[in-house]
């Protein structure tokens, strides 16, 4: 798959794309690509509206033997409907292609034409030609496609030669991020996501180090050793460290991502209904592995440690039990209320140690954390929870940015008494069904240990979702662009 930028599209491509805005101007461009096209005017004008995902397909009497398509875009589209448009079309359409291409950006106007968009065009191409049927028998892989797709952007400067490559990039995390979370609970364990590091580690050149139980237990990372009590398969811990080079004074940022690979919900069992999802309960350490290769693949100048504890959550003869009181790396005593919250004991082992031996500038958690979450912003947005105005408003912009989106929820003081225990130091659950993406929260505050600079991601509604990919739901990948943009903006 290759990518070329060019001024104006040449008339001698097989296929050309035009995404267009549902704007003031649509008729007039239209009209404008009829003419140049040889067709009716005014009955093309009447059928495509620039719907979000309107497809029109045209075959140009003026250019005989080539195809030309229509794709509407929406009224206010930002880079997520650029790429849900270009990303449904090549799955519905996409085989039919022939191998070289053109994508016109010119015809949308200044909004489509920047390298935002330009990013987000090329992210949607590649994810497009994404497919999740990875364990169907019987059928044939698709054998990689030599394509070229030429995109006229006007003018051709470093901006957009440099998202023309971020969009590569990230795209191709993308991909391998889905497929970690779309499989099956059965075929991918701690070891193997640990594994996955390491081969990241050793391809784009950031540090990659594993522990085991041994090592878990002699470091006293008792929160994560608990929640394995009910697995067959042992737990792994996962240091991943990037430093770029020649830098001296680079901003440090850790990186804390949720393994859950499997979620019962422990002795406090989930319904049944809707249980086969819970193999996405990685999605945040997923997210987490997929930023380091994205960013030691563009060397950007800031440091990154990340922490990704990993295990089941199964229930067992030996399964922590509701009542239970356990440690964690911090010291801190742990009363359990509920053992299906359990992603936030593994961060809270992760946050602690992040903090004591790297002391980032910066602390960030990605989790699939709450069912509260989900309840409240369905899957349009993840909560975003900090105790820095700055950093918070930083993720904000990047999300808007990157459609993405965050809102915002309070970390105030008045929650932190439901987290209370008798018996030990704090409850993992308030054990009422009120504010559980907040008190969840604030469970992890306590483990950030008085960091000033501390946001917690709760991307449960979001990871995981209905796409253009099958019937049913699959990984998003939601964070990684986020979290990208948040990084260049962050050194900018």
């Amino acid at each position: 798959m290759s990518f070329a930028l060019t001024q104006k599209l040449s008339s001698t491509n097989p296929f050309l794309l035009f995404p267009l805005i549902q704007s003031d101007g649509l008729e007039r461009r239209v009209r404008e690509l009829a003419r140049r096209a040889g067709i009716d005017e005014n009955l093309l004008a009447a059928d495509f509206q620039g719907k979000l995902r309107e497809v029109t397909l045209l075959y140009p009497p003026n250019f005989p033997g080539r195809r030309w398509a229509l794709i509407g875009l929406g009224s206010e589209p930002g880079p997520r409907e650029l790429i849900g448009a270009i990303r449904a079309f090549l799955q519905k359409r996409g085989a039919g292609l022939p191998e070289r291409v053109g994508i016109s950006l010119l015809e949308g106007g200044e909004l489509l034409n920047t390298p935002p968009m330009l990013e987000a065009l090329v992210i949607g191409w590649l994810t497009g030609r994404y497919r999740v049927g990875k364990y169907k028998t019987g059928s044939v892989a698709e054998a990689p496609r030599e394509e070229w797709v030429e995109i006229a952007c006007g003018e051709v400067d470093a901006a957009r030669k440099k998202a023309l490559r971020w969009g590569g990039v990230l795209a191709e995390a993308q991909q391998r991020l889905m497929d970690l979370v779309n499989a099956p609970a059965n075929r991918k364990s701690a070891e193997s996501l640990a594994e996955c590091a390491r081969e990241a580690g050793r391809r784009f050149g950031f540090e990659v180090r594993v522990w085991g139980k041994r090592e878990l237990r002699e470091r006293g990372m008792d929160a994560l050793l608990a929640v394995n009590r009910g697995s067959e398969r042992p737990p792994t811990f996962t240091v991943l460290e990037y430093r770029p080079e020649g830098v001296s004074d680079a901003p440090k940022i850790g990186l804390a991502g949720k393994g859950v690979l499997f979620d019962t919900g422990g002795v406090s069992l989930k319904p049944s209904s809707n249980m086969h999802l819970m193999k996405s309960d990685m999605g945040g350490a997923a997210v987490v592995l997929g930023v380091f290769e994205a960013v030691a693949r563009m060397r950007l100048p800031v440091q990154l440690v990340g922490a990704v504890p990993a295990t089941d959550n199964l229930v067992d003869a030996c399964s922590i039990k509701p009542g239970d009181v356990i440690g964690s790396y911090s010291g801190k005593t742990i009363e359990i209320i509920d053992t299906d919250a359990e992603g936030r004991l593994l961060l809270a082992d992760a946050l602690s140690y992040l903090n004591r031996n790297h002391q980032p500038h910066f602390l960030l958690d990605l989790a699939t954390l709450t069912g509260s979450v989900v309840r409240t912003f369905g899957k349009e947005a993840a909560a975003l929870f900090s105790n820095d105005d700055t950093l918070a408003e930083q993720l904000l912009q990047a999300g808007m940015e990157t459609g993405e989106k965050l809102w915002r929820l309070p970390l105030w003081k008045e929650y932190a008494p439901a987290l209370e225990s008798d018996i030990a130091d704090i409850k993992n659950y308030s054990g009422k069904p009120i504010a559980g993406a907040i008190t969840a929260a604030k469970f992890l505050e306590v483990f950030t240990e008085g960091h000033p600079r501390w946001a917690h991601l709760d991307i449960a509604g979001v990871a995981l979702n209905n796409s253009d990919f099958g019937a049913g739901k699959s990984a998003t990948a939601f964070g990684l662009h986020l979290l990208c943009t948040f990084l260049r903006r962050l050194i900018q």
